[in-house]
């Protein structure tokens, strides 16, 4: 049966979130319930509404919900500079996590465009 989880978009957007819950932990205890929950709320509406998208089988709710997720993406990289501003990090992991955002993005237009696609063939 195929459902979300065969999307290689959102196999991409679950692993960013499991890393970035990671580096959540190495923040100081006052951060722990402001910016390190902003980080991890970010990160699970990402999966989420791609989910919640793919579950409503219209095209245009479908892109909707993937939009909503790639803002929250942009959003996971401004927690990041302000991580990386805090110095809770350093610019090799915020390279890297920013690296890996950007794979995000990417493969999520990606199944933006095969959405817009399918929708105009599909058209009755």
């Amino acid at each position: 049966m195929n459902t979300f989880e065969n999307l290689e978009v959102w196999k991409s957007c679950r692993a960013l979130r499991k890393r970035l819950n990671h580096i959540t932990q190495e923040f100081s205890s006052d951060e722990k319930y402001r910016l390190a929950d902003q980080v991890k709320r970010a990160s699970r509406s990402v999966t989420a509404n791609i989910a919640e998208g793919y579950g409503r089988f219209h095209y245009q709710e479908n892109i909707q919900f993937c939009r909503q997720a790639r803002g929250s993406l942009y959003e996971i990289l401004d927690h990041l500079i302000c991580t990386l501003d805090e110095q809770y990090i350093d610019n090799n992991i915020f390279d890297t996590y920013k690296a890996d955002l950007e794979k995000c993005v990417a493969l999520l237009n990606g199944y933006i465009l095969y959405l817009k696609r399918r929708k105009e063939v599909d058209k009755p």
